[in-house]
Parts: C-alpha cells; sequence; structure tokens
C-alpha cells in the first residue's frame, strides 16, 4: 500500500495485548513511532515486530508526554492513536482519500470520531461512546497538547474538518481494569488541582455524585444501552466523587500524596 507522509504516534506502557492492532490499522503511516514510559511486558517487542520505531521516555504525564512524542516525529502531519484504539477500514480507506488534499492546506488539524466497544461490545446510544469527536490529526507547527496530567487536549487556532468514519476504542475490557484506570486518572488529576491551588469543596460532593449520575444516564441516554449504560455512568459519577475526596485528602495530609504514589506503583497504576 502507497504510504504518505505521516507518523502514526502511540505512547504505551504495558500494552503488549493491544499494541499490533493499532499500528496495523495504519498501514499508510511512513513512519509508525510508539513512545514507551519503560514497559515491563513484550510491548516494545511487539512494537517493533509491527513496523515502529521505539523510543522511551520516563512518563512526563500525558499532556507532556504527547507532547514529546510530537518532537520524535519524522513528519509534520501526526495522526495520535492510543494503543486500545484502533482505525476502521472505513477510515482508514477516508484517510488515504482525504489525507493529501488536508496535507496540503493550511488547516491546523482534522477532527476524528471514535467509537466505543465496552465489554466486549459497541456502545449504541450512550453519547460520549458513539462518535465522539477528537482531536487526533494535527500538524505539528499549529497545534499543541495541553500540559494536563490527565485529560489532555489539542490546542490549536483556526477551523479543523471532521471525517465521518470512526476510529474504535475498546474501553477497558474488564470492570477491574476500570477501577484501576479510576485510581490513576483520578491521583493525576487531583495532583493538577493541587498545582494550580484549586480550592477544596467537599460540599460540593452528595450533589456531584447525582448529578454527574443524571448527566451521563438521562441526558446523554446511557440508559439506553440497558445495564451497560447503567454501569458507565455509575463509574463516571463514583469518579467525580471520589476525585474531590482524594483531592481533600491531598490538600489535609500531604504525607498521603508520597504514600499514594508508592502503594500505586507497587500495583503498577503510577508511574
Amino acid at each position: 500500500m502507497p504510504t504518505l507522509p505521516l507518523t502514526l504516534a502511540v505512547i504505551t506502557h504495558n500494552e503488549a495485548e493491544n499494541i499490533a492492532r493499532c499500528l496495523d490499522s495504519v498501514p499508510f503511516a511512513a513512519e509508525k513511532l510508539v513512545v514507551d514510559s519503560g514497559s515491563d511486558d513484550d510491548t516494545v517487542a511487539v512494537a517493533q515486530a509491527h513496523g515502529a520505531r521505539v523510543v522511551h521516555q520516563d512518563w512526563l504525564g500525558f499532556g507532556p508526554q504527547r507532547n514529546f512524542a510530537t518532537t520524535q516525529c519524522a513528519y509534520d502531519w501526526i495522526l495520535v492513536l492510543d494503543a486500545d484504539e484502533y482505525l476502521t477500514p472505513e477510515l482508514a480507506a477516508e484517510l488515504q482519500e482525504r489525507l493529501t488534499e488536508l496535507m496540503a492546506s493550511t488547516a491546523p488539524a482534522a477532527y476524528l470520531r471514535r467509537s466505543t466497544i465496552y465489554m466486549g461490545q459497541p456502545m449504541r446510544w450512550y453519547r460520549p461512546a458513539v462518535g465522539e469527536r477528537m482531536a487526533r490529526l494535527y500538524h505539528r507547527g499549529r497545534a499543541r497538547w495541553s500540559d494536563a496530567r490527565v485529560h489532555e487536549s489539542l490546542r490549536f487556532d483556526g477551523i479543523a474538518p471532521t471525517l465521518r468514519a470512526p476510529f474504535n476504542h475498546v474501553n477497558n475490557p474488564t470492570l477491574p481494569h476500570k477501577q484501576l484506570k479510576v485510581l490513576r486518572y483520578a491521583e493525576l488529576k487531583c495532583r493538577d488541582w493541587r498545582d494550580k491551588g484549586k480550592p477544596v469543596r467537599m460540599w460540593q460532593a452528595p450533589f456531584v455524585f447525582v448529578l454527574a449520575f443524571l448527566k451521563d444516564y438521562l441526558f446523554r441516554l446511557a440508559f439506553l444501552d440497558g445495564w451497560r449504560g447503567f454501569m458507565i455512568a455509575q463509574t463516571a459519577a463514583s469518579y467525580a466523587l471520589y476525585k474531590r475526596m482524594r483531592y481533600y485528602e491531598m490538600i489535609n495530609n500531604p504525607e498521603s500524596v508520597a504514600q499514594a504514589a508508592h502503594i500505586l506503583t507497587q500495583h503498577g497504576i503510577d508511574r
């Protein structure tokens, strides 16, 4: 298949089960780059076997790690996927058809639509999991990732087109995977809040849980996906509440930051 002057950039840590599918879904990328933060499984070997150049970088946080990856790319146009994501054949064909024109334009980036596979099946109704619009294709001279430790976003000025076909996200293959991810993301988010001096507002906690659940379950249509939708809404609400409880502890007991980092690292959650 003809290649295009594009780098596929993936950041990894212990993604041996996922990385091959991700890399193989973008056969037209002239370069495949994996920035690994110290995997102790076969991630590096599998990535190299599937055509990727692997660079090591100790973990910096999601935003800084993606910005580091940007500096390592051989091409100005970059497609970013996570290891548990992959292009559908329809999106791969659309990209091959439209990339040449996009690269010749002054557009800073393009939006892709992400569909989520949860508990082994695609979500059908829950709005953030059906065609969620995400900026994942960009020119590195015109866009930059935010420096957030988690929930980073691509920042750019100007108009960005949106591609039609989706890419897939295999979201947390089991509930234990999800709970471990909640612990990690909450810890990173709380550290960002602490660095910014965000005030502690524990009085909001009871309302946060209820409102977050209702937002996802009713207004984002999770209820139409049955019990899987209920579980997604409950997990999202629990995450919203847990972040605030953990932040309260972090501010009122600063020693807990190092203590939590130690136990999370022992279980491979923090790095």
